[in-house]
């Protein structure tokens, strides 16, 4: 049996631990002023010996309360690396709090979608907080539907 004194100092070891490395765990506010990020996509999984279709949705949510920021690229390349498609033409501005989806018009069969992916770069005049960017896949296979989603991995971070 644990005498009380022993357990008093366990207990006061693990709150200054909390305390100190609590908010490392939970995550301080990044503040930036661009990025570029990796985002894995897939256009097809395979489930129960067939390959079941899905469609990705690429979602940029601007989490800065103030400031907006500029999306500058948004690139879909294909399992091989090959660039699919270019989905900007000129930058595009998100406010504040605001977000912007872009869809898969024509997903890949077969292995040609299954390691796809997109690259996203975006800007901002001022450091603001990160955005959420994401992928979210939807499918459907018989009366069985599938959804998942995969998020964004910073390649290049501008301070």
């Amino acid at each position: 049996m644990i005498n009380l004194r022993k357990a008093f100092l366990l207990l006061t070891l693990s709150l200054i631990i909390l305390f100190v490395f609590g908010p490392l765990a939970i995550g301080a506010v990044k503040l930036v002023k661009g990025q570029t990020l990796y985002v894995p996509s897939y256009s097809n999984i395979i489930g129960d010996y067939s390959h079941i279709m899905v469609r990705a949705n690429l979602l940029i949510h601007n989490s800065d309360p103030v400031n907006p920021i500029t999306i500058v690229r948004i690139d879909n390349y294909d399992t091989d690396g090959k660039l699919v498609e270019n989905f900007l033409s000129k930058p595009v501005q998100l406010n504040a709090l605001a977000a912007v989806r872009y869809a898969i018009r024509n997903p890949k069969k077969g292995n040609e979608g299954a390691g796809a992916n997109f690259i996203v770069q975006w800007k901002a005049e001022n450091r603001v907080v990160e955005p959420l960017i994401e992928c979210i896949m939807v499918g459907s296979h018989g009366t069985q539907g599938h959804t998942f989603s995969s998020q964004g991995r910073v390649i290049q971070e501008e301070e």
